[in-house]
């Protein structure tokens, strides 16, 4: 009776002694210890130490206690989607008016995207089996240690990360990217260890010397120079990883080409941006928001080619209005050339906004044959923009999504007839295929499928292949592989190279000697917001300028 006595005499003198653990709220920090260990998670430790003190911060009266838990439940939303790879607030914002495009169907398709049915039945289970031994066991005895212990190792670095891939990432043995060609300067250094200093000091050279880097393209062509057309064909929503899962990686048309690049990075996961690095690809790679800056006349590879003669040409099948697509092309690519005629074009696809997505065979023969009947231009560059492939697009007459490996294969098929014919009609043509960036149909542990928010290493992985219609020396068994990590500066240098045109007459082509040198480029990836880089050949990533962490595997 003393002893019940004195433990109430000590509480009332000593009310802020009254600890009532976690609560529910345990089953909280389970299910992102749980996310952090599969690697779903970019977990901010030390904030969720903070957060969890003040849930277990003692309060003198029970009404302050569910005043507390009702504070707790914004903070904790807000938090748990801080610790999310999902799209920053900021990201939503810029993105969020281009929703309202959308179908109703495509909406729909995205919102079952999102939803993994796998984890919200593991989530119930864990539920249960927190309920079930909290009726014998303080479970907040073994959530502190733990999230004490995860803050423990993460002051050995930023780019610390539970899941066991991330730990082997991290401790990468130190090897050196490899060396920059003369024309494309050296490259940044990676030697140190993956932390904060480093991987910030490996980006910010990058881009200092990528600002420096440029292509010469002659001020005139020679009297003996050949007439040709370069069609560069820029493909939105296809990677070699899209090839993979779509299982047309193998199709014929890849087989044709005469160099094919295997290390090609698109730098970004949008179709503007991507477009505009295209189209000033005879500069070195700029930051994200250096594509909205003024660039020099000479980055502009169409503005190059004009300068020697080359006719610009503009051709899509599509409208370009939906994300200001053609306006930035004009304002920021330099792409002034009056978009062709669409009138008459048939369709088979609607895109995900619900507009037209003409016939790509249709819209190169009409382009040929525009080709053909100009008498006044004996040299063009066009530049052919093409979104079948586009996340969302619908059969006409249907209101579900298309399946992407028939539209894949349907694309493919056209391209490989346009090939054909181009062959057969006689024209010199420097055919370029160069995607925007992957659609993501694997998707990752940071994105679901469709989502293209971070640049990561399978959206950024492009195919890219190079062909010359019309040579008279024969075409080799099999394409010539540029295996170096290349971007678009490499595509502007190789069509310097071939820009007067005496390849096409040529007895015999030396493709090693043609890309000998080509400019190297390491892997770095950015959108607003989001960077991804390699770094001792391992994958990191950084968002809205917070800490590096290795890229989950």
């Amino acid at each position: 009776m003393k002893n019940n006595n004195k433990m109430n005499e000590d509480t009332s003198v000593s009310p802020w002694l009254n600890w009532r653990g976690l609560g529910h709220w345990n089953y909280y920090f389970l299910i992102k210890l749980a996310l952090l260990w599969y690697g779903y998670l970019n977990f901010h430790a030390l904030t969720n130490l903070i957060f969890m003190a003040f849930l277990l911060m003692p309060l003198p009266s029970q009404k302050l206690h569910k005043w507390r838990n009702w504070v707790a439940i914004p903070i904790g939303i807000a938090l748990f989607y801080h610790d999310t790879w999902l799209p920053g607030i900021e990201s939503i914002m810029s993105q969020g008016s281009l929703l309202t495009g959308f179908s109703a169907s495509y909406l729909w398709e995205l919102i079952n995207r999102f939803i993994n049915w796998q984890w919200v039945g593991a989530a119930f289970a864990l539920w249960i089996a927190y309920l079930f031994i909290a009726q014998w066991v303080r479970v907040t005895v073994f959530v502190v240690p733990a999230l004490l212990w995860v803050n423990v190792l993460n002051i050995a670095g930023p780019s610390f990360s539970l899941t066991p891939e991330a730990n082997t990432a991290s401790a990468a043995p130190q090897t050196t990217a490899p060396a920059a060609s003369a024309s494309s300067g050296t490259a940044p250094a990676d030697s140190g260890p993956p932390n904060n200093e480093n991987l910030n000091a490996y980006l910010q050279q990058f881009y200092q010397q990528e600002q420096g880097r440029r292509t010469a393209f002659p001020t005139s062509l020679p009297e003996d120079a050949q007439p040709f057309d370069v069609l560069i064909i820029n493909i939105c929503s296809l990677s070699l990883s899209d090839m993979e899962v779509a299982k047309v990686a193998q199709h014929p048309l890849w087989s044709k080409f005469d160099i094919v690049f295997d290390q090609f990075n698109s730098a970004t996961s949008y179709s503007g941006p991507a477009s505009i690095r295209l189209l000033r690809a005879s500069c070195g790679q700029p930051s994200h928001k250096g594509l909205y800056q003024p660039a020099e006349n000479q980055c502009y590879l169409f503005s190059n080619l004009a300068q020697l003669g080359f006719k610009e040409e503009l051709i899509m099948d599509h409208a370009g209005v939906f994300g200001d697509y053609l306006k930035e092309l004009r304002e920021y690519g330099g792409m002034q050339a009056p978009l062709m005629s669409q009138a008459g074009l048939s369709h088979e696809l609607a895109s995900f906004d619900g507009e037209p997505v003409f016939n790509d065979l249709a819209v190169l023969n009409r382009w040929l044959e525009g080709r053909e009947k100009d008498t006044e231009a004996a040299r063009s560059a066009t530049f052919f923009n093409l979104i079948p492939l586009h996340d969302g697009n619908r059969n006409v007459g249907s209101n579900s999504v298309a399946p992407y490996p028939p539209r894949a294969k349907a694309l493919f098929d056209q391209l490989d007839t346009f090939l054909d014919q181009l062959e057969k009609s006689g024209r010199k043509v420097l055919v370029v295929v160069v995607p925007e960036h992957g659609a993501a149909l694997a998707g990752d542990k940071m994105q679901m499928s469709g989502l293209r928010d971070i640049p990561s290493p399978s959206i950024t992985h492009i195919p890219v292949g190079v062909k010359l219609i019309g040579i008279k020396a024969p075409h080799q068994a099999s394409a010539l592989k540029i295996e170096t990590p290349s971007s678009y500066i490499a595509i502007s240098d190789l069509i310097s190279r071939l820009v007067d045109g005496k390849s096409f007459i040529a007895p015999t082509i030396d493709w090693a000697a043609l890309t000998k040198d080509l400019p190297n480029t390491p892997a770095v990836s950015e959108n607003s917001g989001a960077v991804v880089l390699k770094y001792q050949d391992k994958p990191y990533i950084q968002l809205n300028g917070g800490d590096w962490v290795p890229y989950p595997q």
